[in-house]
């Protein structure tokens, strides 16, 4: 009898791996026979004979089995192939096959298991996560392609040996993609997005995070085969500017996330552009875009209505005429992080508190404006009380045990950050975690001063790293 091991066999000793054994286990390929193609029910109805003695194979229909094992993950589907003939069917059958992640193998899987899965998967295979598999190449992909035509998302995030010949390859036989992730992919350029612009007219959402030499080009062609586009992620590539933006915002009206951290090209006029055109945008990030001014938060409080977060740290222009627009235009804002933007002050937490109730995550951290006063009215404001469950405040020097007195109505808080807050005491701390159990608190407290000694001098001030060198 053959006995199948989730490990190679060398010398006739079992070597062990981490990873699945996807090349091991036989295939259950749809090529047809010579009649034909051989019926998946005669197949299961065959290795189902009567003398099988599995109390389990003889008692459950093979239909419910064939269902549990539909819940399994990688690693249980190829063990259970092992247990029997009977399962060995079941396990491998391609509808069990439909989503199927690698990322916790990352380091050990190789092309050919990508091959071998998208043999055995076939047309089945909807969604493949490879995020993080160095080890895969164009070949492995190119293979992949062929044989699952029916992928819809597929994330190839990190995977730093493919190149422009993927995506290539993904726009000739991929034709229902709809999700894909190219991010830290850093050999792959403007060639990637003009194949997959000419040859997944169904994509709606696309990560290029970190590709370096994508460009407004680029940008151009994806967005003209592309024009349902719901998705743009952009973080860390320096080559995407105002140029991009208008080119995308033109003809993708439907954008709803778009992610441009780190995109220091962007200015004012980029970002008026997309608010202008794209009315249902829900989720923003312009952290690190350096040129942005109130400029940019006008044209959104007057065109987005829709603004479900807003992620703008570290733009140090911003100031609270801007964020007070923002604030009575943009009723839906749920999550704000405004870390670094150094000149809102109190004014921007009050008109907040006031206009935006379901605020539920702010960060204010080195906002070093901001005092008790401004956390008073966001504290005591029925919207904060009922829904606000993360707030930020690292940083800020002006913030006092008052303020933890004036959040003690949000029941719902989960966590609070305080680090650095040097007017916060631990009593202050301890009061509120009284009234908010559950509540994780996140400070540090500096070492006290060293006491004064018999001699009447001070001991040298020291901190442990300057006592260790």
């Amino acid at each position: 009898m053959t006995r199948h091991y989730s490990g190679s066999q060398i010398n006739g000793y079992r070597r062990k791996s981490k990873t699945p054994d996807l090349e091991l286990a036989p295939l259950r390929t749809s090529s047809p026979a010579r009649n034909g193609p051989v019926p998946m029910q005669w197949k299961i109805t065959q290795v189902f004979a009567d003398h099988d003695e599995a109390l389990i194979n003889r008692r459950l229909p093979k239909e419910l089995l064939l269902r549990t094992f539909s819940f399994l993950d990688v690693v249980s589907l190829c063990r259970c192939a092992q247990v029997s003939k009977a399962w060995n069917v079941l396990a491998l059958d391609g509808s069990n096959w439909q989503e199927v992640d690698l990322f916790e193998f990352q380091v050990d899987i190789e092309g050919i298991v990508v091959e071998n899965l998208a043999k055995r998967c076939g047309g089945f295979l909807k969604s493949l996560s490879l995020n993080g598999c160095q080890a895969v190449g164009d070949s492995a992909l190119s293979t992949f392609a062929r044989n699952c035509p029916n992928i819809e998302q597929l994330n190839l995030g990190s995977c730093s040996r493919l190149t422009d010949h993927t995506c290539q390859s993904l726009s000739r036989h991929c034709p229902k993609l709809k999700v894909i992730d190219i991010s830290s992919c850093n050999n792959m350029t403007d060639n990637s997005l003009r194949a997959v612009g000419r040859g997944c007219p169904m994509l709606f959402s696309v990560n290029i995070s970190w590709c370096e030499m994508m460009t407004a080009a680029g940008v151009a062609a994806l967005a003209e085969g592309c024009r349902g586009l719901r998705t743009f992620i952009a973080k860390g590539c320096r080559h995407v500017g105002d140029e991009a933006l208008y080119q995308l915002v033109r003809r993708c009206i439907n954008l709803q996330l778009v992610n441009l951290q780190g995109c220091r090209h962007i200015q004012d006029e980029g970002v008026v552009e997309l608010a202008e055109n794209c009315p249902s945008l829900r989720y923003l990030c312009i952290s690190n875009c350096v040129h942005l001014t109130d400029m940019a938060l006008m044209s959104l409080a007057n065109h987005c209505k829709e603004l479900v977060t807003l992620e703008c740290a570290g733009v140090s222009q911003f100031t609270d005429a801007g964020f007070q627009a923002l604030a009575r235009s943009c009723l839906h804002l749920s999550r704000m992080d405004l870390d670094e933007c150094v000149l809102i002050s109190d004014a921007t937490l009050i008109v907040l508190a006031a206009q935006c109730p379901r605020l539920r995550s702010l960060s204010f951290s080195h906002c070093e404006l901001i005092t008790d006063e401004g956390i008073r009215h966001l504290g005591t404001s029925p919207s904060a009380k009922l829904n606000l469950t993360m707030l930020e405040l690292d940083n800020c020097p002006l913030i006092t045990d008052n303020s933890l007195d004036h959040l003690m109505g949000c029941r719902n808080l989960k966590r609070i950050e305080l680090y650095d807050c040097q007017s916060v005491t631990r009593a202050g701390i301890r009061k509120l975690r009284g009234r908010i159990p559950n509540l994780k608190v996140h400070a540090y407290f500096a070492p006290s001063t060293p006491p004064v000694n018999a001699a009447g001098g001070t001991r040298p001030r020291y901190c442990p790293c300057c006592a260790l060198l």
